[in-house]
């Protein structure tokens, strides 16, 4: 029998084609991380999920929420944020890999594809605000907080004539 926070009875469904009904489940999540963002193992992951039955299984519409956090890409400074994502997903007794979900013993988990979802919507390089400077990779200042006195990086001669065309 399948246990998790995710997982979600159907028996109800499966003995009332056309039947549906809406859960709202919580749980945190371990290990959701994309290179320089994650959401952390505390966070409380929230899915609104609308649970229908086809002819297939059941289908998932749901929506779900999550904090996240990481670190900037040119300051290396926290940053964070809310996380929205959809999806509709079919469940079915003979899952198709990569396509469709499995439906055991009347039991779906959610799990999986709420992970996905979330993977996707992490940022992949975050930053703490557009106009972010950065550290300078010289002396290691944040230049958000103070400038340098750390002369301009030489010029590369080979890319001389690519510069002359951004001065256009």
């Amino acid at each position: 029998m399948m246990q998790g926070p995710l997982v979600v009875g159907v028996a109800d469904l499966l003995h009332h084609p056309g039947a549906r009904r809406h859960e709202h489940l919580e749980a945190p999540l371990r290990e959701v991380r994309v290179l320089g963002s994650w959401v952390p193992d505390d966070a409380i992951v929230s899915v609104d999920a609308v649970l229908e039955r086809v002819s297939e299984g059941v289908v998932v519409s749901a929506r779900t929420t999550a904090a996240w956090a990481g670190e900037c890409r040119r300051c290396l400074g926290p940053v964070g944020g809310e996380l929205a994502a959809e999806f509709r997903e079919l469940f079915e007794r003979h899952a198709t890999e990569g396509e469709t979900y499995p439906l055991l013993h009347e039991m779906i988990d959610l799990e999986a594809p709420v992970r996905e979802v979330l993977m996707l919507e992490l940022p992949l390089a975050p930053l703490c605000r557009p106009d972010c400077l950065g550290i300078c990779p010289t002396c290691g200042v944040d230049r958000n907080e103070r400038s340098c006195e750390c002369p301009p990086p030489a010029v590369d001669p080979r890319w001389a004539a690519l510069d002359a065309l951004r001065e256009d």
